[in-house]
């Protein structure tokens, strides 16, 4: 059974930090990348983070300067994202999602709720 586990998520105010981290199992083909995505109220999923070890680590604009996608060393698949500076319009669910060559996977999304 394919499993990407995420957790960290929870109630933060504004300037303040999180660590998500997402643990992938299960999954039979190799992962060529991992990323971070977040769905905000009424709006579309989009991409937070992603991180490859053709491309390195690439940010959405929005997040350059204040998250950090980064993997364990010790742990080749587990993943984390570094949130800080957080900000209310960083309010969302956020979803850990792995890339092989034949699909994508999806992990259940945690809550990220920044307070003013």
């Amino acid at each position: 059974q394919v499993q990407l586990v995420e957790s960290g998520g929870g109630l933060v105010q504004a300037g303040g930090s999180l660590r998500l981290s997402c643990v992938p199992s299960g999954i039979a083909y190799p992962i060529n990348a991992m990323g971070w995505y977040r769905q905000a109220p009424g709006k579309q999923r989009e991409v937070v983070a992603t991180l490859s070890t053709v491309r390195g680590a690439n940010y959405t604009e929005s997040v350059k300067g204040r998250f950090t996608i980064s993997r364990d060393n010790a742990k080749n698949t587990v993943v984390y994202l570094q949130m800080n500076s957080l900000k209310p319009e960083d309010t969302a669910v956020y979803y850990c999602n792995a890339q092989t060559y034949y699909r994508a996977f999806w992990g259940q999304g945690t809550q990220v709720t920044v307070s003013s």
